[in-house]
């Protein structure tokens, strides 16, 4: 079609679109197109500032490495993440579910840990939190044998592939359930973090006056054939950031209470004064038994430079 005016480039896309062969592939470029030409006229978007999203997105690529996941990153930081997890989960969305983020930083291959083991593997200075899960279907049965990957960043606020001085692994472990559906691990209380801002996510954040912050939190793989995959993470119930989080994750089904024990026996007796316990209940639906790819796959050989205390 030889384009006539603005308005006729939309035609024009969408005539060709309908060359497609498979109907679900048509359907979200048909949309894709109609909105995205809709937001441009709606806008009025101006060369300059197409070319400087055009700089963003490729920005975006190049920043994306074995050990940081800048496109991920800018997802969750325009709520698209949490959208597409709340919309395809809990009933497709219409009951509360255990499934949140997946986030940036899950690797592969995390190390096999004992129930009740540690995923401490460094020295990690922090108080001693040791959390109790179960894994239970969606009538309440506990789901055995499933495949539970954990991991969280350092109280500085590092998971352990932004950070060469953390142990390879460190906070990081693989458990499985047992005849109850239950699984344990110790490790140290999180704290809350700036995501990184030394690309493209915290130009957007800086530009839009927001703060860089989530909550801190605990993050859980759950896998099990029969079941839906399902990535989790649980908010400290104590953090400031709760009602505004980074990206835009946290939902009353999964703010976890830590209680905090002053000189009660701990389940590692090795371990005196103040330690936390967490417990919760992660509810797993039937459906496809696939792990994600993952968002990294190495470690950094550097840490995230600073800038005014906030790491980049």
């Amino acid at each position: 079609m030889i384009i006539k005016d603005q308005l006729q480039v939309t035609e024009a896309v969408i005539h060709e679109l309908r060359r497609a062969k498979n109907p679900r592939l048509k359907e979200i470029m048909e949309s894709l197109v109609t909105h995205l030409h809709a937001f441009i006229r709606d806008v009025h978007l101006t060369e300059e500032e197409f070319n400087a999203g055009i700089n963003l997105v490729t920005r975006l690529g190049h920043l994306t490495t074995p050990s940081h996941n800048e496109v991920r990153l800018m997802a969750g930081t325009l709520g698209v993440s949490s959208l597409v997890c709340l919309l395809n989960n809990g009933n497709n969305g219409e009951t509360e579910t255990s499934a949140n983020l997946l986030g940036p930083f899950w690797r592969e291959n995390s190390p096999i840990t004992p129930n009740g083991g540690s995923i401490v593997r460094s020295d990690t200075p922090g108080l001693p939190v040791f959390l109790k899960g179960i894994v239970r279907d969606t009538a309440g049965e506990p789901i055995v044998d499933a495949e539970v990957d954990v991991w969280h960043a350092s109280p500085v606020g590092l998971y352990e592939n932004q950070d060469p001085g953390q142990a390879e692994m460190n906070l990081r472990g693989k458990l499985r359930t047992d005849k109850n559906g239950e699984f344990a691990f110790r490790s140290v209380k999180p704290s809350g973090y700036p995501v990184p801002m030394g690309g493209p996510v915290g130009e957007l954040i800086t530009a839009l006056e927001r703060h860089p912050f989530r909550p801190a939190h605990l993050h859980a793989l759950i896998h099990k054939e029969g079941y839906k995959t399902m990535a989790s993470q649980l908010y400290s119930h104590d953090d400031p950031h709760l009602e505004d989080d980074a990206q835009f994750g946290v939902t009353h089904a999964l703010i976890a209470t830590y209680v905090e024990h002053d000189g009660e026996p701990a389940p590692d007796p090795s371990v005196t004064g103040k330690w936390y316990s967490v417990e919760h209940v992660f509810v797993l639906e039937q459906g496809e038994s696939r792990l994600p790819t993952p968002p990294v796959s190495a470690k950094a050989t550097q840490a995230p430079a600073t800038q005014a205390g906030v790491p980049a």
